[in-house]
């Protein structure tokens, strides 16, 4: 689809249009998880500082339930550092390409939408299935351009 225009009527546009859209939600919600994945991945090799100290202190005392730094580190449990390092690689790589698809349906995108409405302008009756509504001036009521006031 990218570099060409979008070929067929404008139902099969409109159905290029659906499914582009469809795509495009998959690919931010893949990219999300692995963006995620991305962050756990860090957190695991870099170790994320404890939650504590007087702020925590202050803030029990005031009766917030503030998580123990045992248990938000028993989320990274079992992490090979070493192989954590190894995935950050490999989990950028595939942001990057999961990126330049979406770039890609997102031309699409622009791309079928811009044929669609051309059809549209072009043959607004066999299209809408009535002719183009006109557009008519407002009165100005003495403040256009030229009046008197």
């Amino acid at each position: 689809m990218i570099g060409r225009r979008a070929a067929g009527d404008p139902e099969q546009l409109r159905e290029q249009l659906r499914e582009l859209r469809l795509e495009r939600t998959r690919i931010t919600w893949w990219r999300r998880l692995v963006r995620a994945r991305l962050d756990l991945a860090v957190a695991r090799t870099a170790g994320p500082q404890p939650l504590g100290g007087a702020v925590a202190a202050r803030m029990r005392g005031q009766g917030a339930e503030v998580p123990e730094a045992t248990e938000l580190l028993e989320l990274l449990h079992g992490a090979d550092p070493m192989g954590e390092v190894g995935r950050l690689v490999e989990l950028r790589d595939l942001d990057g390409r999961l990126g330049a698809y979406e770039r890609s349906v997102d031309e699409s995108l622009r791309q079928v939408g811009d044929d669609l409405v051309d059809r549209m302008a072009a043959e607004p009756e066999r299209i809408l299935g009535r002719p183009p509504g006109r557009v008519r001036p407002t009165a100005t009521h003495g403040r256009g351009p030229g009046s008197t006031p």
